[in-house]
């Protein structure tokens, strides 16, 4: 059973840090490309940061709006992608969904991250 658990998320005032890690069980960590994706209340889900595969390059993207403030890793041997959130704003206030893609895609529960002062 593929398990996908997101942890790290709460309440932190503008300009804090936060590190969000997601676990993976049930899949062959090591070949899948990973992402960080948020949703916001009435708003579409869209993709924070992604890295891929060592068969891809461990190639890094980052959606604008986090460039400069967040950092995607992923650490193959403990099957875990972490974000690093840092210089926060209002705006990143969003339940924040680990994404695990190869021939298919799974998701996590998400984990909530409020901004706000």
């Amino acid at each position: 059973q593929v398990q996908l658990v997101e942890s790290g998320g709460g309440l932190v005032q503008p300009g804090g840090s936060l590190r969000l890690s997601c676990a993976a069980s049930g899949i062959y960590f090591t070949v899948y490309d990973m992402a960080w994706y948020r949703q916001a209340p009435g708003k579409q889900r869209e993709l924070v940061a992604s890295v891929r595969s060592i068969m891809n390059g461990n190639a890094i993207n980052y959606a604008d709006s986090v460039t400069g403030r967040f950092t995607i890793s992923r650490d193959d041997a403990k099957k875990t992608v972490y974000l690093q959130m840092n210089r926060l704003k209002p705006d990143d206030t969003a339940v924040y969904y680990c994404n695990a893609n190869f021939n298919s895609a799974y998701w996590g529960q998400g984990t909530q991250v409020t901004v706000s002062s």
